[in-house]
């Protein structure tokens, strides 16, 4: 008798490579050292099921959580012989990603996280790094602004001061644009006093000094720049007429241009 075939069809796409690229990397494994689950937990570990929740995002260009579930139930093969765990689609409900979540938001083991990444990352690559750009931005939207919470209103960037905002802050090496560190704060909080604990994050992240950090003239508060010189680097930003004067700056641009000493 034939021997009975059975066919199974999923649709693969990019799946395995970032899956691959991932684990490389060390997400699952780092995630599951820094975030402990619930004791109850069960099923695939907590550090592989966020790697599929971020291949799912990059590859369908989709964060929305209700989506997953749908999408892993269509790939389950796929994902098993990849993570070489036993993925069912309910442990990619909408509930236990929240759940996941909640668990991310720990502020402390989330900076330990990005630490173990970016030691792996660099050491991998071998990135070299020697510049570091730091700079803040805003992110406005309909939300309710609530005592204490991320979404505040403030100084708009995105000129729109009627709504809330939450602030973002964003270390990245340069040229490549890696990201090192990012701070998330309440939309109300003022640039200045961001620097000196972004770079304080990309120091214990990187264990390296003798970098060059770039930004803005509101990273060059006198603290900011003197911090950045007792951690044994250098900083690059434009100075205000606050912290300079119009005529000195003139006079040095002339003395730069005629080749003169001042």
């Amino acid at each position: 008798m034939a021997e009975e075939l059975n066919v199974m069809t999923e649709q693969v796409d990019d799946l395995p490579v970032l899956l691959a690229q991932g684990n490389k990397i060390g997400i699952p494994e780092i995630l599951d050292n820094r975030f402990k689950p619930h004791g109850n937990w069960q099923g695939t570990s907590l550090g592989w099921t966020v790697l599929v929740w971020l291949a799912h995002i990059l590859s369908e260009g989709d964060h929305r959580l209700n989506q997953v579930e749908e999408w892993v139930e269509k790939r389950e093969h796929t994902l098993e012989i990849s993570t070489g765990q036993g993925c069912r689609a309910m442990e990619w409900s909408d509930d236990r990603l929240g759940i996941i979540l909640d668990r991310l938001a720990d502020a402390e083991k989330w900076n330990a996280f990005e630490s173990d990444i970016n030691r792996r990352t660099i050491r991998v690559y071998n990135l070299k790094p020697s510049r570091v750009r730091v700079d803040s931005t805003t992110v406005s939207g309909y939300w309710t602004v609530t005592e204490g919470g991320l979404f505040q209103y403030g100084h708009s960037k995105d000129h729109r001061p009627d709504l809330p905002q939450l602030k973002v802050m964003l270390s990245a090496l340069d040229p490549m644009g890696m990201p090192v560190a990012t701070q998330v704060v309440s939309g109300e909080c003022a640039d200045d006093k961001l620097y000196i604990p972004a770079i304080q994050q990309v120091s214990d992240s990187m264990d390296e000094h003798g970098l060059l950090y770039v930004g803005d003239c509101k990273m060059a508060a006198l603290g900011t720049r003197g911090f950045i010189q007792n951690m044994q680097d250098y900083y690059l930003c434009p100075l205000s007429e606050v912290q300079v004067t119009r005529e000195v700056l003139e006079a040095q641009s002339k003395s730069r241009y005629f080749g003169d000493k001042i």
